[in-house]
C-alpha cells in the first residue's frame, strides 16, 4: 500500500531510507519546495557546513568518431573519412593541458567517440604518456569506451582497468549512463552498452578504487518509474561497493537532455517531448539526494540550464557547483548553453558560489579541500 506524502515527508526527515514506491509517489506528487527542503536537510547531514566545491579542470574529446549513432547525439561523426572526423594530435592534446595547467587545473576528463580505427593500445600509450608529461588527475573513458576497449582487445573489464590504472589512470568518469532502464536505452541509443554492463564496468572500476562519479540524464521520454529505476541500480551497486569498505561513486551529477536540429532526437515530429526546465532539473536533484543517500556528494549542473538554476539546484541537495570545463563539445552540439559560454573561470564559479549564499572552495576529483575562499572577497584564500 502506499504511503501519503506527509507520512512520507516524515519518514524522510526522521532519516530512513526511501522505498522505490514511496520514491516514485513522492516524485509525481511532493511539492518541489518541500522536497527541496528534505533534500538541503539531507546535504547538510552528508556534507555538513556553508561550503559549496568546485573543480578546475579541463574537458578534453580525443576523437569524435562514434559507431554508437546515440539519437540524442550532434557531436559524433559515424564515417572516420567525414571531413568533420577527427583523433587529436599529442600536440594539440599537450597544448590543451598546458593551457589548463596554466588555469590552475588538477584534473583533465578525457573522453571520446567509440573509434573502431583506434586499437587498444592507443588507450594505454595515451594514458602513459599523459601521467609521464603532466602532473594532473586522469579521469578517462566512460563505462562504454572501456567496453569499446574490450571490442577491439578481446581483453576482459578488469583486466583492462587494471592496465590502464597501471599507466596512470586516476578514474572513471560516470558518461554514457543517461537512463540506467533498458527500456528506455534500446529507444535512444541501441547500439550503446546496456545498464548491466555500464554498472559491471563501474563495480571493477570500485573494486580496484578508482574514482568514480555517477551520471544521469533527464528528458529522454522517460517515466518517474524508470528514473526511479536509475536511483535504484545506483544505489544498489552503491551499497554493494561500500560494503566491502570501498569507496565507490563519490559523486552524483544530473542534467536535461538537450536536443536540437543537429540531433535525431531534435529533428524528430516528437522532439518537443523530449527535454526538461528547470523546475523538473531541481526535482531530479531534490529526489537524488533524498533517494541516493549513499552517494556523498551531488553537482549542481551550471552547463546546460544556467547559473541561476544552479545556483537554486545547492538548495536543493546539491553541495557542488561542477567545474570550469574550459572546452565542452558533446551537449554543445545538441544546443546547450555551452554552444555560446563553454567554460567558467575560476573567479566565476567563486562569484556564483558566494551569490548563492555559500562559501566556496576548491576541490580536487576526490573532493580533498586545496583551497577556501572568505564568503564576503572571493579573492582571498583561507587556510590554503
Amino acid at each position: 500500500m502506499t504511503n501519503s506524502i506527509d507520512s512520507i515527508y516524515s519518514a524522510v526527515e526522521k532519516g530512513e531510507r526511501l522505498s522505490k514506491q514511496d520514491a516514485i509517489t513522492l516524485y509525481q506528487s511532493g511539492e518541489l519546495s518541500e522536497l527541496s527542503r528534505l533534500a538541503h536537510l539531507k546535504r547538510l547531514k552528508a556534507v555538513p557546513g556553508n561550503q559549496v566545491t568546485f573543480l578546475i579542470d579541463r574537458n578534453i574529446n580525443y576523437t569524435n568518431v562514434c559507431n554508437s549513432d546515440c539519437s540524442f547525439c550532434g557531436f559524433y561523426r559515424h564515417d572516420p573519412e567525414h571531413p568533420e572526423s577527427y583523433v587529436l594530435s599529442r600536440q594539440t592534446i599537450k597544448e590543451k593541458i598546458q593551457e589548463a595547467l596554466e588555469l590552475g587545473a588538477t584534473r583533465i576528463l578525457l573522453q571520446g567517440g567509440h573509434n573502431d580505427e583506434l586499437p587498444y593500445q592507443y588507450y594505454t600509450d595515451l594514458i602513459t604518456w599523459l601521467k609521464a608529461n603532466f602532473p594532473i588527475e586522469l579521469n578517462c573513458f566512460s563505462p562504454s569506451e572501456i567496453h569499446q576497449m574490450h571490442l577491439v582487445s578481446g581483453k576482459d573489464y578488469p583486466s583492462i582497468l587494471q592496465e590502464l590504472k597501471e599507466c596512470g589512470l586516476d578514474g572513471l568518469p560516470g558518461g554514457g549512463a543517461e537512463i540506467l532502464d533498458d527500456d528506455v536505452r534500446r529507444r535512444v541509443s541501441p547500439k550503446k552498452v546496456n545498464t548491466e554492463i555500464w554498472l559491471e564496468v563501474m563495480k571493477f572500476a570500485h573494486a580496484l578504487e578508482l574514482t568514480t562519479t555517477a551520471t544521469m540524464v533527464i528528458g529522454l521520454g522517460e517515466t518517474v518509474e524508470q528514473r526511479i529505476n536509475h536511483f535504484f541500480r545506483l544505489r544498489e551497486l552503491q551499497d554493494y561497493s561500500t560494503s566491502r569498505g570501498l569507496k565507490g561513486f563519490n559523486a552524483f551529477i544530473s542534467w536535461p537532455l538537450q536536443h536540437n536540429e543537429n540531433t535525431s532526437m531534435g529533428r524528430s515530429r516528437l522532439s518537443k517531448n523530449y527535454g526538461a526546465q528547470g523546475e523538473e532539473y531541481l526535482r531530479n536533484a531534490a529526489m537524488a539526494r533524498l533517494f541516493l543517500d549513499n552517494i556523498p556528494h551531488h553537482q549542481a549542473s551550471w552547463p546546460t540550464l544556467g547559473t541561476e538554476i544552479g545556483k537554486a539546484a545547492l538548495y536543493s541537495g546539491c553541495d557542488d557547483f561542477g567545474s570550469t570545463m574550459m572546452e565542452e563539445n558533446v551537449v554543445s552540439k545538441a544546443g546547450a548553453l555551452t554552444e555560446n559560454k563553454w567554460a567558467m573561470s575560476p573567479e566565476e564559479l567563486q562569484a556564483a558560489i558566494t551569490e548563492a549564499g555559500f562559501v566556496p572552495a576548491q576541490r580536487d576529483s576526490s573532493y580533498n579541500i586545496l583551497r577556501s575562499f572568505d564568503s564576503c572577497d572571493s579573492g582571498a584564500a583561507v587556510g590554503a
